[in-house]
């Protein structure tokens, strides 16, 4: 799942600097590969912020063997030691210029990062010393950007949608199971539902929407040609989630679009409910982050999704995601180089390789 195919970001290569230049190591590396490209930053460790990020554009491949490992460590070493060259100090010595750690986030992680979990420990260890590495999915370094390293929720919602909490003993997954088989309430899921009542419109049948056949009229071009138009297309959860706009913009005016909105709030909802740790005994509130592309829309979903958590998990205190994947990855990497990382492992959700079994919490499966 990758929640940023939604409202991907302006790529385009190059390094760009953090707020912070001019740092001196040891340093750690966070990245966030998805649908948009491939992205890297370069962190010290008494720092929070990136000393400087790189992005390439062209996303990692995914072939027969899931996640392309070659792919991934072509684009990512070169810019690793860009960002060495461009923001060290230069003291001279290893230690000075060295990379302790490295967390990667990668959309696909849990269901097609096999190769990555098998090539890229020894492939980093050789090619920039590195020994320390947590391999992620994007969901987990959502987490950490949003929450941090405390108990709580996010839900991360673009073209797809995934919660994922946890209670810093385990990890509990929602959804994320693609548009054919799940993602519900997420980019896709509302457009392909705001198509659907267009093309009810169109052929006269109950539960059409006459502003929503307009908008696709406007978008794609006569309603007969759609199927043409989207059945062929590999990106077709792309396509469906870009009519996720126009099901938005007419929500104030039409009650079938208000509708459809209100049910992709009730569907978060019931993901966030799934995932949300249970009321401790001092009965503190769920932090349930919303993260992604997906609640830019604003207030036609924000307002009956609240209403949405409010019902269904009273415990959930709703925040705005404070951070995005890429700044969790170097979060990560940072907690990892001083041996702070709290945040449960998983076989395929958050991996560190090299742990000892007794170094790693219960799990369960998701």
């Amino acid at each position: 799942m990758s929640s940023r195919r939604y409202s991907p970001e302006s790529s385009g290569a190059g390094v760009r600097p953090g707020a912070e230049t001019g740092a001196s190591g040891p340093f750690v590396l966070g990245v966030d590969s998805g649908g948009s490209g491939l992205r890297v930053a370069l962190g010290a460790l008494d720092r929070s912020a990136a000393v400087g990020t790189t992005v390439c554009a062209e996303p990692v491949r995914t072939g027969p063997a899931g996640i392309d490992a070659g792919h991934l460590l072509e684009q990512l070493l070169p810019a690793a030691r860009l960002l060495l060259e461009r923001h060290s100090c230069g003291s001279g010595s290893a230690e000075g210029s060295a990379i302790t750690a490295v967390a990667i986030g990668a959309a696909g992680m849990a269901t097609l990062g096999g190769q990555l979990r098998a090539e890229l420990p020894s492939a980093l260890e050789q090619a920039l010393g590195v020994r320390r590495l947590a391999l992620a999915a994007d969901a987990v370094t959502a987490y950490a950007g949003a929450v941090g390293q405390r108990p709580g929720a996010v839900v991360a919602a673009g073209t797809g949608m995934i919660a994922l909490g946890t209670d810093l003993t385990s990890w509990r997954r929602a959804d994320g199971w693609g548009h054919l088989l799940g993602d519900s309430g997420g980019g896709a899921w509302i457009g392909r539902a705001g198509l659907d009542a267009a093309m009810r419109a169109h052929d006269g049948r109950r539960g059409g929407s006459a502003p929503l056949l307009a908008r696709l009229e406007a978008v794609f071009g006569p309603a007969p040609e759609l199927p043409g138009l989207l059945y062929p297309r590999t990106d077709r959860a792309a396509v469906l989630a870009s009519f996720a706009p126009e099901v938005a913009s007419c929500a104030g005016h039409d009650p079938v679009a208000a509708g459809i909105l209100r049910q992709a709030a009730g569907h978060i909802a019931e993901a966030a409910a799934a995932v949300c740790p249970k009321a401790g005994a001092d009965d503190e509130p769920c932090e349930v982050a919303l993260t992604g592309g997906l609640f830019r829309m604003g207030d036609p979903l924000l307002v009956p999704l609240r209403e949405e958590l409010s019902r269904q998990v009273p415990q959930a205190r709703p925040v705005p995601g404070s951070s995005d994947p890429l700044a969790g990855a170097l979060s990560i990497a940072q907690a990892l180089a001083t041996g702070d990382l709290r945040l449960p492992r998983h076989p395929t959700l958050l991996r560190v390789p090299g742990e000892g079994p007794g170094k790693e919490p219960g799990q369960t499966p998701g």
